[in-house]
């Protein structure tokens, strides 16, 4: 019996751990689903972010949204027959009483108000 060792050169490695990625994320997609929506789109200005995403099929009483400090979660409740979920971590503190919510023909669209620092500095007087 003849035994002959394979040796993977570095050059070879890449392709092949590329292509097992793209066949491991060709297969959740497949039988699992993406979890992600289509189209998601952030915008800002100085007050506010504007969070757009596609969730086509989904009613507002399937919907879930959740905020606890810079982060924003979104998940479909267990029954609906679209399940979605993802968290958003933003750089700033959100403002919750400030945040509107609206689902229009597919499209969830977040108005996410930038909550702003308060300042904790006190004069002292000086004697």
């Amino acid at each position: 019996m003849f035994f002959a060792p394979v040796v993977r050169t570095r050059a070879g490695v890449p392709a092949f751990r590329s292509f097992d990625r793209n066949f491991e994320r060709f297969v959740n997609e497949a039988f699992f689903g993406s979890g992600t929506a289509g189209a998601t789109k952030l915008e800002q200005d100085d007050k506010a972010w504007k969070l757009s995403l596609d969730l086509p099929g989904v009613a507002r009483e399937d919907l879930s949204i959740s905020i606890e400090g810079a982060v924003v979660r979104i998940e479909t409740r267990p029954e609906a027959p679209r399940r979605y979920k993802a968290a958003y971590e933003l750089p700033q503190e959100i403002d919750v009483a400030a945040t509107r919510a609206k689902l229009e023909n597919g499209v969830l669209t977040l108005t996410l108000a930038k909550q702003q620092p308060v300042s904790k500095a006190r004069q002292v007087e000086v004697q």
